[in-house]
């Protein structure tokens, strides 16, 4: 009987170990102790989209020039605006419509979609040139924001106020992977131009680094697929096996004691 006791026990341990071995490497086949060195691949320029909300300020030689061009009605991220009653403000900007324009003070409406930060600054030093000399431009994004949710510690959407970030600082945000997370299957969803683009990334790779996904752009979404241990019907059958090897073990036991 000891010995039909020490053989289920030996094989609840092995059933056990077996279910929760997981590979947590991140770049797992980086050679050990040897430098890797690759070049690092230009970040692609982020392009403003509609619905992208930017902050934008105008400074000139003349301070009631600066004041006129500083002083339109901003579109908040709730989509109020600062002119009404409406509500405490969260945030201004320059709500980017459907068309790709933004009605500026003076100017009126530009179109600015799918131009960079840099060549929508130069358009707009060029028309507000026409107005006065010399003007200097500053546009920011208010809305760069990556969300990462699935099997990471803390799912949440992020803002990213410097509007660079790669997908391990995102993770790194998000908690880390918690040990269900398949880090060779991470879902990248983006959308831009009118498209979307659905990938599966594999962090256990070095060339991940390489790739065009490895940086992030404004209102990236990162899945994390959980594994198959922490698929509710796996979980169901290892309690009930473990129950059944419970029992099992209770009644031997009894059984032992008796005889």
């Amino acid at each position: 009987m000891r010995g039909f006791l020490g053989i289920l026990c030996a094989f609840m341990l092995m059933f056990s170990s077996c279910a929760q071995k997981r590979n947590l490497v991140y770049f797992k086949d980086l050679p050990d102790s040897i430098a890797t060195k690759t070049d690092i691949l230009k970040i692609p320029e982020t392009k403003i989209q509609s619905g992208d909300i930017l902050r934008i300020t105008v400074n000139t030689l003349n301070p009631e020039s600066n004041i006129l061009f500083n002083s339109g009605t901003l579109q908040t991220l709730d989509g109020r605006n600062s002119g009404g009653a409406s509500g405490q403000l969260t945030s201004e900007g320059y709500l980017v419509d459907e068309n790709g324009y933004i009605n500026f003070p003076v100017i009126g409406q530009i179109k600015v979609s799918g131009f960079s930060r840099e060549e929508a600054r130069k358009e707009m030093v060029k028309q507000i040139g026409k107005y006065v000399k010399d003007p200097i431009v500053n546009i920011r994004f208010l809305n760069f924001k990556v969300t990462v949710i699935g099997e990471v510690s803390k799912p949440s959407t992020f803002t990213i106020p410097n509007e660079r970030v790669n997908i391990l600082e995102a993770l790194g945000m998000a908690g880390d992977m918690t040990p269900y997370g398949r880090r060779e299957n991470v879902l990248l969803i983006r959308e831009e131009s009118g498209q979307r683009t659905m990938i599966k990334l594999d962090m256990a790779k070095k060339d991940l680094m390489n790739s065009p996904y490895f940086y992030l752009r404004q209102n990236d979404i990162v899945y994390v697929e959980p594994s198959k241990y922490r698929d509710p019907s796996g979980d169901r059958t290892l309690r009930i096996i473990t129950a059944v090897a419970s029992s099992v073990s209770a009644i031997s036991l009894l059984f032992y004691r008796i005889f």
